[in-house]
């Protein structure tokens, strides 16, 4: 891999990897805290959308997001030719 080729890569992995963790921070703590009192009367599994939020959805939101990790490296590793 060329050093200017390698930087690339590994910029364009570390934006990935903060954009997908801001989303996880915002629907966590977003959706989950600070937008707990407006989500109140929504309810999902018998209790209010922001609860669940906090408990599950994070989690569940959490583990898309692994998944598309995972495609959009697949996408960066051929663009930059390290695909194993």
């Amino acid at each position: 891999m060329e050093n200017d080729s390698g930087r690339n890569y590994w910029a364009a992995n570390i934006r990935l990897v903060t954009v997908l963790l801001v989303i996880w921070a915002a629907v966590s703590y977003g959706m989950g805290i600070l937008l707990r009192p407006a989500l109140e009367g929504i309810k999902v599994g018998g209790v209010d959308l922001g609860f669940w939020m906090a408990q599950q959805g994070s989690i569940y939101v959490f583990i898309v997001l692994i998944f598309v990790y995972a495609v959009m490296m697949n996408g960066l590793d051929r663009k930059y030719n390290v695909e194993e």
